[in-house]
């Protein structure tokens, strides 16, 4: 039972966490089989690779110093940092090299970022909440160190591998070769800062004070990526509303079409009617064509910007059609 709760707390909040971003994510939905790919890598592969590494290096640590205190601050400040946000952040590269059609803006990047690290997230609070928590305080420290992990710094691991996803997602949309090899290099190291920072700072401010003060610190960042987060969802309703005035005039949607595909709320209107898949495409297809018209525009012709502007106007002419009085 303690092993089966300590699961249950560690994965099935890092899920809801995972579906709440891919629900803010409104207008441009990544694939959900790319978006559980990346959830099991954070839980599997960066997870088991971090346990390996940041179990070894503090090994030799310790040779090292014989100092259980340096070996501790050591592995927490400066070792796990980089391991843990390297290989998150390597799940992010992959798609942004083997799906770069998928990774059209900077919310995109936050995304696939932030989904990698719940999945990374969940591994670890499962690990901690029975092993630190029930073998070590019983029934009593499990439910503690769950509502620590989940309630208090739930949200750390998806602030620190944004970074990498905006940095990787800047380098996308900029054609200057030099920052698009800084750009996500200043990602991974904001990543690596702010997680030695929380580390650094749990390692030094104990106590409830301590506490306090860390997850105060954690959430002022975390509603700030927040504001930010938000803000790019206003972004890309301008960009829809820019891009597709166009396929208003050239009749390939409807005015009402125009008004239902660039609303925030009304895009929900497909769960609840029989034509929630052919709806759902539609608005899809929507922003898949802004963004490509986008990057058209900014980018130029790379991977076949205006071919695939034409298959996606050509489809989205076929559904406009079929959703006639879509509002």
């Amino acid at each position: 039972m303690p092993l089966i709760l300590s699961l249950l707390f560690g994965f099935l909040p890092m899920f809801l966490f995972a579906t709440f971003v891919y629900w803010l994510d409104r207008y441009e939905k990544e694939p959900r089989l790319l978006l559980g790919a990346v959830f099991l890598w954070g839980a599997v592969v960066a997870a088991g690779a971090a346990y390996i590494l940041n179990t070894g290096i503090g090994m030799g640590v310790y040779m090292v110093t014989h100092s259980e205190a340096a070996t501790e601050v050591s592995t927490t400040s400066l070792v796990a940092p980089v391991i843990e946000e390297s290989f998150k952040g390597l799940a992010v590269l992959l798609v942004f090299w083997l799906a770069h059609r998928e990774f059209d803006s900077i919310l995109d990047g936050i995304v696939y970022a932030a989904v990698t690290a719940l999945g990374f997230a969940a591994t670890e609070n499962a690990y901690y909440i029975y092993n630190l928590g029930y073998l070590e305080g019983g029934f009593a420290g499990l439910f503690q160190l769950a509502f620590i992990r989940v309630v208090l710094v739930g949200w750390q691991h998806p602030f620190y591998t944004s970074f990498i996803g905006i940095g990787l997602a800047a380098a996308r949309l900029n054609r200057n070769p030099s920052l698009r090899i800084l750009l996500p290099l200043l990602g991974l190291a904001a990543s690596i800062f702010t997680h030695a920072l929380h580390n650094t700072m749990a390692q030094f401010l104990t106590g409830m004070v301590g506490l306090a003060v860390t997850s105060m610190a954690d959430w002022i960042g975390w509603l700030f990526l927040l504001g930010f987060i938000v803000y790019m969802i206003w972004r890309e309703n301008q960009l829809l509303q820019h891009q597709l005035n166009e396929e208003v005039q050239l009749g390939i949607i409807t005015g009402e079409q125009y008004h239902s595909a660039c609303s925030f709320w009304r895009r929900t209107g497909g769960l609840f009617t029989s034509r929630r898949r052919k709806i759902n495409r539609f608005y899809q297809v929507c922003a898949e064509l802004s963004h490509k018209k986008n990057q058209l525009t900014r980018m130029g012709d790379e991977h076949g910007n205006g071919e695939i502007i034409a298959d996606l106007r050509g489809e989205l002419q076929q559904l406009s059609i079929g959703l006639t009085g879509l509002a």
